[in-house]
């Protein structure tokens, strides 16, 4: 009787164990289409019940409410990096977690093709009347402040072909970007409160020695573009008349989205 009964009830769990699996929930994996706004918007975290802290953010239309603009965090669709100013339309996998972690999202996202992009605003931007020199800019509260960090020369030759300090070519004049690094310590007791949307560097004020005008340019999501800080007439000008080993420098003046001034930074391009 038990050699009959041990194999019976392995079948019996068997086959439970098969209709409990059947029935549990599952990831819904789908492609959809989103549309990404060229401006930003404010969100919170999880934990900011109170919304103290806004958090800039992208702006989406989804295929569940394809006429409101939603927030939506930078960097949540894996593969895609937004620029501000910008307008998107993109071809994403969307996956519904049936069993999201606690204090998070439900769904996922991962790109699968930029279906367009579409450049909606100037890199440069009006200045405030009232700013026509660098002492004219005001701070944001607590600032200036350490928190970003450029690269400090680049070399050009009589060809125009850009290098870094450390020897290493740029890429094109087109191409190169005045990447901004954030070097603020994660134990600095400010490193919360500078993570907010105030404290962002959404724009460079520039500096040049070449003109008394003060040029205000978007940094996009890592940094200013080479060409917006220094235009062309100018970068042909240095290319064409500066001597060998002589130098300009360049201040830009970090700024959030309410053109309030957050860090003053320089660099030098040098003639080989």
């Amino acid at each position: 009787m038990k050699t009959f009964l041990i194999p019976f009830i392995l079948i019996v769990c068997l086959f439970m164990t098969a209709c409990i699996n059947e029935d549990e929930p599952k990831d819904k994996v789908e492609e959809i289409r989103i549309d990404i706004s060229a401006e930003t918007g404010v969100t919170y975290v999880w934990s900011d019940g109170n919304k103290e802290h806004p958090i800039e953010c992208m702006l989406v239309k989804l295929p569940n409410d394809p006429d409101t603009w939603q927030p939506m965090m930078f960097g949540e669709i894996e593969g895609f990096t937004y620029e501000r100013g910008h307008e998107y339309y993109l071809s994403v996998i969307r996956t519904t977690l049936a069993n999201p972690p606690a204090d998070t999202y439900c769904y996922t996202y991962s790109l699968i093709k930029i279906l367009s992009d579409r450049l909606v605003e100037e890199p440069e931007v009006p200045v405030d009347k009232d700013v026509t020199s660098i002492d004219d800019i005001e701070y944001q509260e607590r600032c200036p402040f350490k928190k970003y960090a450029i690269e400090s020369l680049y070399n050009v030759n009589g060809d125009g072909i850009l290098s870094y300090s450390d020897g290493c070519q740029a890429p094109s004049y087109k191409n190169v970007r005045i990447y901004i690094e954030d070097v603020l310590p994660m134990d600095d007791p400010n490193w919360t409160t500078f993570q907010h949307i105030p404290y962002q560097a959404t724009y460079s004020y520039v500096f040049s020695p070449l003109t008394t005008k003060v040029r205000l340019v978007r940094n996009e999501s890592s940094g200013p573009m080479f060409k917006n800080v220094v235009p062309e007439d100018e970068f042909n000008d240095i290319v064409k008349n500066l001597k060998a080993n002589e130098e300009l420098k360049y201040t830009i003046v970090l700024a959030n989205v309410y053109k309030l001034g957050l860090q003053k930074l320089n660099f030098t391009i040098r003639k080989n």
